[in-house]
């Protein structure tokens, strides 16, 4: 995934918007003006934060090299997803859209998904 799609994907939800609030090196994605993606221009290899269930955080980052507690966040929160190639672009929408939902408020507890 690059840059472009990565900003179309995000765009393409309702309600957010895009920024560069800690200058022109991070790009910053919101929703109801909460941050849901960070991507930095300058990480090699590519690289974006996204939020993550604190439930799921540990689990996520024991199957996946690519996922790290994220950079400069709180890592109980935050995971950073390194764009190497070893997931598919599927998989990396998919934790895109999930941090979108914990932020914007369409949150599914776990322990309420059976509800």
């Amino acid at each position: 995934m690059d840059i472009d799609a990565l900003r179309d994907h995000c765009l393409g939800k309702p309600l957010a918007e895009e920024s560069l609030p800690f200058g022109p090196d991070v790009l910053v994605f919101k929703v109801k003006g909460k941050v849901f993606l960070l991507w930095r221009f300058d990480a090699r290899p590519p690289s974006f934060n996204v939020k993550c269930d604190p439930e799921r955080t540990e689990e996520i980052r024991a199957e996946f090299g690519c996922v790290l507690p994220g950079y400069h966040m709180n890592k109980k929160h935050w995971n950073t997803i390194i764009i190497d190639g070893s997931v598919s672009d599927t998989q990396l929408k998919e934790w895109i859209d999930h941090s979108y939902m914990l932020v914007s408020g369409g949150r599914q507890n776990r322990k309420n998904k059976n509800k």
